[in-house]
């Protein structure tokens, strides 16, 4: 007599049956995401940012993706603290968002990240500051990487200092500053801004300490989910790709590499969710494929990938000196 499907799987050994039920539930469990990515990505809600309170704090507003945050944020009817280090550039931002949102209010602090600048008198004037004001967000968007990729030898003491006091020290130190108030007030979100060359790609060969840096966000903003998530604070660490901004020397938008504007759109609507995210849907998609690859494949392509540009940087620093 013939047996059925579950006769013979019953006629197996356990640890073959255990491996079967695993199996099937990691089947499951892969089948199950399709739909969860859809809805996420494009039928869930935005939260409400108003309710978290009425301003938001920008850290490296004045270019790139926190220039475009600050838009997207005042559309949202919140009011703006602009903190960057050049105060003629802070100015052209907060006019053009108040040419654009008359009713946005906006409040400019002038403080330089980098090393041998004033972030220890910045961080007490941001203390000082949210004291008075409801500050219910705050993206956390200054940093530095290399101007071309280079081995770690080659890195002069001088950008290895401005990485670890820019892209940590910042980041963390604005954090301490702002983290206070919102849990007297129960309520908070904090965007901490990471990048695919820490968690993606295996690797990020000839940017390792910029690498490094961002892998620091994504653990910091993962404890800080975990402590602060009962005390009503929504701590999330966002992870683009390539987006066309000047320090990923990328001037053109295109599906896989958005604007800054198409960037800060998507990640409007994944503030307040979960705690890594990579908001700018077709991102997602190339880290899914990632994922999908042997590490020792793309460490090799990473690898002459970055070569190149190197190549190309060194030429250029060439033609500059002569």
């Amino acid at each position: 007599m013939e047996l059925n499907f579950w006769d013979q799987v019953k006629s197996q050994p356990i640890w073959i049956q255990l491996l079967l039920l695993l199996g099937t539930l990691s089947i499951f469990k892969t089948l199950l995401s399709i739909p969860k990515w859809i809805y996420i990505t494009f039928l869930r809600p935005a939260k409400n940012l108003k309710k978290y309170g009425s301003w938001a704090l920008v850290t490296g507003p004045t270019d790139g993706i926190g220039k475009s945050f600050a838009f997207q944020l005042a559309r949202k009817g919140l009011n703006l603290i602009l903190v960057g280090r050049n105060p003629d550039k802070l100015k052209e931002v907060s006019d053009a968002i108040q040419t654009k949102f008359p009713k946005t209010e906006i409040k400019n602090l002038v403080i330089d990240f980098s090393i041998g600048g004033n972030l220890s008198e910045g961080v007490i004037k941001i203390q000082e500051l949210v004291e008075e004001l409801d500050v219910g967000i705050l993206i956390n968007n200054v940093g530095i990487s290399y101007p071309y990729a280079r081995f770690f030898h080659e890195v002069d003491q001088e950008l290895l200092r401005n990485l670890i006091h820019i892209n940590v020290e910042g980041t963390t130190k604005v954090t301490q500053a702002v983290i206070p108030g919102m849990l007297k007030r129960k309520r908070g979100a904090i965007v901490n801004i990471g990048s695919g060359a820490a968690i993606v790609i295996p690797s990020d060969p000839l940017y390792a300490v910029y690498a490094a840096t961002k892998a620091y966000i994504d653990q910091f903003s993962r404890c800080l989910y975990v402590e602060y998530k009962k005390s009503g604070i929504d701590v999330q660490c966002q992870v683009p790709l390539y987006v066309a901004t000047k320090m990923a020397s990328i001037r053109r938008s295109s599906l896989f590499v958005p604007s800054t504007d198409g960037y800060a759109r998507a990640a409007i609507r994944w503030i307040g969710y979960e705690p890594r995210c990579m908001p700018y849907w077709p991102h997602s998609i190339l880290w899914g494929l990632a994922h999908m690859l042997p590490e020792s494949a793309i460490d090799a392509w990473r690898l002459q990938f970055c070569l190149r540009i190197r190549k190309k940087g060194q030429v250029k620093d060439s033609s500059k000196k002569e």
